[in-house]
């Protein structure tokens, strides 16, 4: 059973995400708050979160920048009538995995749910042990990294890239398969986004970014973790 928490003003569309969830393999927490939304995060665990950008109380926006602050972990889906660019670029700097913009269609959304969970579930169920590679320390569980006994500052997304490819040494990943995994489909053709939180990292990790020692460049297809 995945424990999915919808944060959604409308009754229309709340009533029509009720409808097509099939009761045996999800259950559904609704609210139309922000207020509401954080109490229930706060006192109860999700597999994924689907939050209305615009509530009558705050913005869809600043919760999950909340929730990315605060460490809470749970995939984030925003749900918007805004198509623009900028919003989608916005929501993915503030930790969101998955982007929709409404009217959608309620097969799109259904297929997108699955995957989000399905994904997530992969960063999760992942070897827990932690990692360690010379002055680097990674712990998977309390999702923190240290570097020379150092706790770093990461965000979210930076500790799951980080953690994706230290967890598969020596292995090739293309920005888009780091976008897919890290982010989710919805933001197809942001591979750019991927290119600047590896150079975020290395600047939170390597000593010298001309001879980077951890987060290495596979040149023309995308990155890989020292062997």
């Amino acid at each position: 059973m995945q424990n999915i928490l919808l944060v959604e003003d409308d009754p229309e569309i709340t009533r029509l995400i009720s409808l097509h969830l099939d009761e045996a393999q999800y259950k559904l927490t609704c609210c139309n708050t922000g207020k509401d939304a954080m109490e229930f995060l706060g006192n109860s665990s999700f597999n994924l979160v689907m939050l209305d950008i615009g509530l009558p109380d705050s913005n869809g926006m600043e919760i999950c920048k909340q929730l990315r602050s605060g460490d809470n972990q749970t995939p984030v889906m925003m749900l918007t009538c805004h198509s623009e660019e900028s919003d989608k670029v916005l929501a993915l700097e503030l930790g969101a995995d998955d982007y929709i913009t409404k009217p959608f269609g309620i097969l799109e959304l259904l297929a997108r749910i699955k995957a989000m969970i399905r994904r997530g579930n992969f960063v999760t169920s992942k070897d827990q042990r932690n990692i360690s590679y010379a002055e680097l320390r990674i712990d998977p569980v309390k999702k923190k990294a240290s570097l020379n006994e150092q706790r770093l500052d990461l965000t979210v997304k930076e500790f799951d890239l980080l953690f994706i490819l230290s967890s598969n040494p020596g292995k090739v990943f293309t920005r888009k398969e780091l976008l897919e995994i890290v982010w989710g489909v919805a933001f197809a053709g942001y591979e750019h986004t991927v290119t600047s939180h590896v150079n975020r990292l290395r600047l939170k990790i390597e000593t010298d970014l001309n001879h980077p020692k951890y987060i290495l460049t596979a040149w023309g297809s995308g990155y890989r973790f020292a062997e």
